[in-house]
């Protein structure tokens, strides 16, 4: 026998069992000979188990394989392999309609679940399913075989109790099951208040899931409730656990002589940040000097991994978060704040720990040299993005600093900054990086916290100028790091899905707009359709449907490169206050660059594959929790709005109805078929259009309306008009 997993301690109550057994390499191998599932006792047998106690720690083994999905036991007691079953092993996503799919996790077609097997599950559920066959268009359809993981151990939602009756209607429209609760179980809720029920007893086939009201979190409309749902319907880690803020407050305000000794000290150099007026965790620093026919730039990123360190208690929850979550009006951080926005921030004028990437960049923007220091650093100025752009239209810096000299230091670093960024620019259009112009939109919030108002957010000079020298310092760090062969987070963007990309053929066809690339497109083809839509009336319509059409950037442990960027290799080295990856890159660098002693590097290629998958999830799960709070809040917003009039445009053509996208604020509504002049309407798929019978009047993408809001419903950010 094989000494896999075997000599390792296992509990039986109270009693330490100490004893060797088959590991699951060897089960599964057993399992792969046989042509049928075998039971514990002939398991047992072949694999030669002796004693009472490796007979115990096989039983565990066996039922720590079934809950992780390796294997199966079916209803005859005997185990099998899930392949062997025709089981696909994945996540629920449901559908807001009572369907739902099982998305494999090999990478497969998708299973379609019907509503009746839907009743088994909720949204996110890890589950063992079977393929009972496909239905009329050629789709798997398969029913639940097992659940491996709840993925809900609290639902948020509205509290209703009618004809005594008690129970939660979840906020999540793709959890459709309402959970019931006990009258002796609701801690006084109130019908209509938002609360959090915790689940008692998961769904069947034949019963609802049933909970109990763990929190009250007050009215659906109350100021600051559409962060407050998102944080706990998105599961986001929004409390510190015992001693994690104690551990951030214990390094001090100040750093410390012995943790500045044996860096490269660069305090002298009028090293800068620009970020928005509102950040308070300023993570990034630049300067940049003009040399012979190019630049020296140095990108100074603050040293969160001298502080956090593996295996602490700062590190197991930063791991857990994995991301800052950026909210409206509140920021739920990675780090405590006495870190993010204290120790680590490089604020102006005060010493700050810092890892440096110091390049040489010519006349082309190309990189000819570049290294990586760990160092110490001095802020000369805290600037805002909008500071710097009014800067390089007036030529005038209006920021505070008493300093005359220091003053032009720091104006004359921006001026190299701009100079290099244009290089930069001109190198990026070359190698064909795709340049998604997007206007975005802020809120403005009034005494009590409620939408007062949307504010626009144009991208300028000044935005772009620190995007470009992040990419630069995240581009020459995958260099870096690839080089010398460790385990690491790499930044990969795949090129789109052959699905996503027959939808975007046929969307610019429709438009008018002619196709640059035949089979494969390449990244410099997307950029020739963001030339050919510049300045187009629907120019934002079409940069949505390319940005939709890409496919999602994920972390991993293989570089397989950056497709929206066009470049061979990426990684995230610029942001660790806010992004666990960086911090991990970090911890690489420092072994790489420290001299004498190395410090130990605790990661392999598995543990780091895990980490990445790990920060990908969470990362979607921010985005998902910020977007959901943007699109209630923009309901909120125009809920006040109800009967005023707004000009917009077409953006999406559906056989019910035509979705138009709003020009102020980008908010997105339905006109129902009905809501149109009274016609019987014909849908075309492939053109994206409705055509009326009687009157033959068009309406398609792209098409400019005056609307109406005549209905809004917050809880479900829906919002409905009607043409003018």
């Amino acid at each position: 026998m094989s000494k896999t997993d075997r000599g390792k301690n296992r509990h039986s109550g109270t009693r330490r069992i100490k004893a060797v057994a088959p590991g699951r390499d060897e089960i599964i191998s057993v399992l792969e000979r046989h042509s049928r599932p075998l039971q514990r006792k002939e398991l047992v047998t072949t694999l030669e188990v002796d004693s009472d106690d490796s007979r115990e720690i096989l039983r565990r083994r066996l039922r720590a394989m079934v809950r992780d999905g390796q294997i199966i036991k079916n209803r005859r007691n005997a185990y099998g392999l899930p392949a062997r079953m025709d089981l696909v092993k994945g996540r629920v996503s449901a559908h807001r309609d009572g369907y739902g799919f099982v998305v494999p996790e090999d990478g497969g077609t998708d299973l379609y679940i019907s509503p009746r097997e839907m009743r088994k599950v909720l949204h996110g559920d890890r589950v063992m399913s079977a393929v009972t066959g496909a239905d009329r268009q050629g789709r798997r359809e398969g029913m639940i075989a097992d659940v491996l993981e709840r993925a809900n151990e609290n639902i948020v939602g509205r509290f209703v109790e009618e004809n005594g009756i008690a129970m939660v209607v979840p906020d999540d429209t793709r959890i459709n099951q309402d959970v019931m609760v006990p009258l002796s179980d609701t801690a006084g809720a109130r019908p209509g208040q938002v609360v959090v029920a915790a689940i008692v007893t998961e769904p069947s086939e034949y019963k609802p899931p049933i909970g109990k009201i763990v929190e009250i979190l007050g009215q659906s409309g109350a100021p600051g409730m559409a962060t407050e749902i998102a944080i706990r319907s998105h599961g986001l880690p929004y409390e510190w656990p015992e001693g994690v803020e104690a551990s951030a407050r214990s390094f001090g305000d100040t750093v410390p002589a012995d943790m500045k000794r044996g860096r490269k000290d660069l305090r002298q150099l009028p090293l800068v940040t620009i970020d928005g007026a509102d950040a308070r965790d300023f993570d990034d620093a630049v300067y940049a000097r003009r040399q012979g026919n190019g630049w020296r730039l140095i990108v100074a990123i603050a040293d969160v991994s001298a502080y956090v360190k593996p295996g602490s208690p700062l590190d197991v929850e930063a791991s857990n978060r994995s991301t800052s979550v950026y909210f409206p009006s509140r920021v739920v951080p990675m780090l405590p704040e006495a870190l993010s926005n204290g120790l680590c921030s490089l604020k102006p004028g005060v010493d700050r720990l810092c890892l440096a990437c110091e390049m040489t960049v010519n006349e082309n923007g190309k990189v000819k040299r570049a290294g990586f220091v760990a160092a110490v650093m001095k802020s000369a100025a805290r600037l805002t993005y909008q500071q710097v752009a009014d800067y390089f239209q007036l030529g005038k810096l209006k920021y505070h600093e008493q300093k005359k000299q220091r003053k032009t230091e720091v104006s004359d670093n921006l001026d190299d900054l701009h100079a290099l960024y244009k290089a930069l620019k001109k190198a990026r259009l070359k190698r064909g990086a795709i340049d998604f112009e997007s206007v975005e939109f802020g809120f403005s919030f009034d005494q009590r916290g409620a939408v007062s108002g949307l504010v626009e957010h144009q991208r300028n000079d000044a935005h772009k100028l620190i995007e470009e020298c992040m990419i630069l310092a995240n581009v020459e760090t995958a260099r870096y790091l690839l080089r010398n062969n460790l385990a690491v987070p790499y930044r990969v963007h795949a090129s789109p899905p052959e699905r996503k990309l027959e939808a975007l053929t046929q969307f610019l066809h429709g438009q008018g707009i002619r196709i640059p690339w035949h089979d494969d497109p390449e990244p410099k083809d997307f950029e020739r359709v963001v030339e050919l839509a510049r300045g187009r009336p629907d120019e934002h319509l079409v940069m949505a449907v390319l940005l939709r059409s890409q496919s999602l950037a994920v972390y991993q442990s293989k570089n397989e490169g950056h497709f929206g960027l066009a470049l061979k290799s990426y990684t995230h080295f610029t942001s660790p206050i806010r992004r666990y990856p960086d911090l991990l890159v970090h911890r690489a660098i420092h072994k790489l660059v420290t001299k004498g002693e190395k410090p130990a590097y605790p990661y392999n290629s598995q543990q780091m594959s895990d980490l990445c998958a790990h920060s990908s999830h969470n990362a979607r799960r921010a985005e998902d929790a910020e977007r959901d709070v943007v699109d209630r809040l923009k309901c909120s917003w125009l809920e006040t709005r109800i009967g005023e009039e707004f000009e917009g445009m077409v953006s999406g053509v559906t056989s019910f109805g035509l979705f138009v996208e709003l020009d102020y604020g980008r908010i997105n509504g339905l006109i129902h078929v009905t809501g149109l002049p009274n016609d019987y309407y014909h849908f075309d798929p492939v053109s994206h259009r409705m055509t009326g019978e009687r009157r033959g009047r068009v309406f398609q993408l792209a098409d400019r309306l005056k609307v109406r809001v005549v209905k809004v419903s917050v809880d479900e950010r829906k919002i409905d008009f009607e043409l003018v």
